[in-house]
């Protein structure tokens, strides 16, 4: 089940006015690039921000996500119609040959249920051609990013054109083992709606994110630092074996 910041239209509609910045997606690009990727699987797409990117450079892509919302957004974007939306998840795809899946934005610490989990890697290994790459991040747990997820530290209020100024500020609910829990408030202030959006991530190891790539039959390639948040954030890099498909 996706959260309200997805699935509810009008937060959908404020998820990128208020993160403006996606550099953090540059290297994810230049990793489609590094393995020549011309089909590429972008699970949890969003508001296909990433999926844009990589159709604007002639590649093919399929997004797929559970918040209908967020496709919707999506879809109306300029050239949204060059990519193939599903809605829905990895573990009910259709059948694809693809040379990349991704799971950017730790889009892999909201599926917290181990089944799901394991579903989606599933998915993933079913999705790719022999020889194929997954690449997810997921945040380090040494660094307890959690920590700064109060309002002191997040509060901000945006001006958004259409909507007006919009206030927001996180704070962590429940702590579990490797969950977090966390809710996010919204303040309309044009009309004084106020939304709040429940979500709860999983912080996996570094041994536990390989040693469940390992079980769904990929091989550990490498696991890399984000370029954009240094010694914050692990980035797996997993291959499906078997020989890659001759270049013509």
């Amino acid at each position: 089940m996706a959260d309200e910041l997805f699935v509810h239209p009008r937060l959908a509609a404020l998820y990128d006015p208020l993160d403006p910045d996606r550099g953090d997606l540059e290297p994810y690009v230049r990793l489609a690039e590094e393995f020549g990727a011309r089909r590429v699987l972008d699970i949890g797409c969003g508001t296909g921000v990433f999926a844009l990117l990589l159709a604007d450079r002639g590649i093919e892509v399929v997004g797929v996500d559970p918040a209908r919302a967020s496709l919707d957004v999506a879809r109306a974007k300029p050239g949204g119609d060059r990519v193939r939306w599903i809605h829905g998840d990895a573990a009910t795809l259709p059948p694809l040959r693809v040379d990349l899946v991704t799971l950017t934005a730790n889009a892999a610490q909201e599926i917290v249920d181990p089944g799901d989990w394991e579903a989606t890697l599933h998915g993933a290994h079913e999705a790719l051609r022999p020889g194929g790459q997954l690449v997810f991040e997921t945040r380090d747990p040494a660094r307890r990013a959690w920590e700064t997820w109060n309002r002191e530290s997040s509060h901000r209020v945006t001006e958004i054109p259409d909507v007006g100024p919009v206030e927001t500020w996180v704070e962590v609910t429940e702590i579990v083992g490797p969950l977090v829990s966390f809710r996010w408030t919204y303040v309309f202030r044009r009309d004084g709606q106020v939304l709040t959006s429940d979500s709860t991530l999983r912080f996996r190891e570094r041994q536990e994110a390989e040693a469940d790539l390992t079980a769904q039959g990929f091989v550990v390639r490498e696991v890399r630092g984000a370029p954009d948040r240094p010694g914050r954030e692990l980035v797996l890099i997993a291959r499906r074996p078997g020989p890659a498909p001759r270049r013509r």
